[in-house]
């Protein structure tokens, strides 16, 4: 363990510890942009510069090592103007249209703005791209007019998914996050997880599934497990109205144990099969090559009938069951008993198998 000094106070942590951890170990407050705890230190953003008595330079706190001793300011004036500058150099590339932005209130950079009395940027004299958005994937919104280059979303496609299909191209007030070649996400080896939303700390990256149906203080969040696999992920149904509008990570490993709010394609995208106006809502028999609709006793009457038939004349393994996992998992729970106490095979998989 080693002793430093933080606004006046002095701590105790373990030796190895950054000053950032040591700030949080602590209950002291530290902006971060480019930090992500499950990533690789990037000290990019300077967001969570902190002054240190006896030393010429500001010290990025994500990446600078505690050491023993040390003397530390994190919100002084001086510190507060470095990071309203530091403010300013982020917002001369970033697009102020927070109001139709579908991160609004669930945005660190607006909110460091709004802390911080940031309105507008001194540093847009050469001007400020414009980036077109016309990738045609039908799941993320790649809208670089927001982008802030914290390269979380680069980090988070290496180290999480290991499919590194983005990285920077370019340099300077130049440089933009690419795929190769600066092509099509689904042309790159993208899966299309969405971790680069999660980590996404502006409106850069966003569901265009969940496009426009509620922002962040519209939201009730319901913690669950995703149903398509046995892996069991951790995800919040995001709810606004009795509908489900969209689903995001839980990230806290207590909650999330399995996944840590990494998720797939189908877990974070694959959801609007819920409210969708193609779903059957009565039974329906076909009869003379037509279907009718059917009271539920009279189709339940008949599937029961028609099972114990095809049992009886050929044995309960002429059988199988097929369930989905678009359904809750406590039904798929009762669907593999149905068929194996009540039927009596073990014929029965799931559709994530395939």
């Amino acid at each position: 363990m080693i002793r430093l000094t933080i606004n006046g106070r002095e701590v105790e942590v373990p030796r190895g510890s950054t000053l950032l951890q040591a700030c949080q170990m602590n209950g002291i407050e530290v902006p971060t942009l480019c930090y992500d705890p499950d990533l690789r230190l990037a000290g990019s953003c300077r967001m969570c510069i902190v002054e240190c008595k006896n030393r010429p330079l500001y010290l990025a706190s994500c990446v600078a090592p505690a050491e023993e001793g040390m003397v530390i300011e994190t919100h002084s004036p001086d510190i507060i103007e470095a990071r309203k500058v530091i403010l300013e150099l982020l917002a001369a590339r970033h697009d102020f249209s927070c109001q139709t932005c579908d991160k609004n209130g669930d945005c660190k950079f607006q909110d460091y703005c709004y802390e911080y009395g940031i309105k507008e940027s001194r540093f847009q004299d050469g001007g400020r791209h414009i980036y077109t958005i016309d990738d045609p994937n039908p799941f993320l919104e790649r809208d670089y007019n927001k982008c802030i280059m914290c390269t979380r979303c680069v980090r988070a496609c290496e180290e999480i998914t290991v499919a590194r299909a983005i990285n920077v191209e370019h340099r300077g007030h130049h440089a933009k996050i690419a795929t190769a070649f600066d092509g099509y996400l689904e042309d790159s080896p993208c899966v299309f997880c969405g971790q680069c939303v999660m980590v996404c700390p502006t409106g850069a990256l966003t569901s265009k599934v969940s496009a426009g149906q509620g922002r962040a203080f519209e939201i009730d969040k319901v913690l669950t497990t995703c149903t398509y696999c046995g892996t069991g992920c951790t995800l919040e149904l995001n709810v606004k109205d009795d509908r489900v509008v969209g689903v995001s990570s839980n990230r806290d490993e207590n909650w999330s144990p399995v996944n840590k709010g990494a998720l797939c394609v189908k877990g974070r995208f694959g959801w609007d099969f819920i409210n969708s106006p193609d779903r059957l809502t009565t039974p329906l028999i076909k009869e003379n090559d037509e279907f009718r609709e059917a009271s539920w006793d009279e189709a339940l009457d008949l599937v029961a009938q028609r099972l114990q038939g095809i049992k009886d004349q050929y044995g309960a393994d002429s059988l199988a069951f097929f369930s989905s996992a678009r359904v809750t998992n406590e039904e798929n729970y009762l669907a593999q008993k149905l068929t194996r106490a009540v039927l009596g095979t073990n014929n029965v998989d799931h559709c994530a198998r395939l």
